[in-house]
């Protein structure tokens, strides 16, 4: 069994595969010396069923999170192209 310390999360960002630290340990290390302490500070207070929430949060990177915000521009400026209505039958779904 692999280091613990090089655990990792599997995401996708601009379709491309990355793998992002998946341990405190692994997280802190990525950020920038002026945010460990907030991060600390919110681990330390995080209820044990929150967070894996928290955590990938802090993990991914800003291009993952620039992309979140695109997405979120095109929905509300309208452009629901790409979704996927969970109220109209899909056609050719196993």
């Amino acid at each position: 069994m692999g280091d613990i310390a090089e655990a990792t999360w599997t995401t996708h960002i601009r379709g491309e595969r990355v793998e992002i630290p998946a341990t405190i340990e692994g997280i802190r290390a990525t950020l920038p010396a002026a945010d460990v302490d907030a991060f600390d500070a919110e681990i330390a207070h995080t209820p044990a069923q929150d967070l894996h929430r928290v955590l990938a949060r802090w993990a991914l990177p800003a291009a993952a999170i620039a992309e979140d915000d695109d997405a979120l521009a095109r929905l509300r400026a309208g452009d629901f192209s790409g979704c996927v209505s969970q109220d109209e039958p899909r056609t050719g779904v196993a």
